[in-house]
């Protein structure tokens, strides 16, 4: 026996969802799509800056002389002065400069292609010694 329960509704698809859901993909693609490229279709991996020159740079003859030299070439080696040292050695002058005076002034000569994270190190580790004068040597921008 069949038992009538009345109109059988029929099932309906809501439009306004759907529009939804299509408008929202459709802003998701346009946005995804919209970030910069460079020419050969690579995503940039760095970014596009160029590092300032000094506008005023202290002379060799201006400069302290009881100034401690630490400097950095462009594959990361160390310099006390003119000698290469490693970074065991720089700890330990470091440290017994900054027993003899803590005021030390210290200048740290990077090569321009040397890794920033190189000259970052070097000034954490002055300071780690407590040496907190910390000068960086620049080109004369003129």
């Amino acid at each position: 026996m069949r038992v009538d329960l009345g109109d059988d509704e029929q099932p309906e698809i809501s439009l306004i969802a759907l529009i939804d859901c299509i408008f929202f993909l459709l802003m998701f693609f346009m946005v995804a799509t919209s970030f910069k490229h460079q020419a050969d279709g690579q995503p940039l991996k760095e970014l596009p800056i160029t590092l300032p020159d000094a506008a005023v740079s202290l002379d060799k003859a201006s400069a302290a002389p009881d100034v401690v030299v630490i400097g950095v070439d462009a594959k990361g080696g160390v310099y006390w002065g003119r000698e290469r040292v490693s970074q065991a050695v720089l700890r330990e002058r470091l440290h017994a400069v900054a027993t003899q005076n803590p005021n030390q002034a210290v200048r740290i000569d990077g090569d321009t292609r040397a890794a920033y994270q190189e000259i970052v190190h070097l000034m954490d580790l002055c300071q780690f010694e407590g040496l907190t004068r910390i000068a960086m040597r620049t080109r004369d921008g003129r």
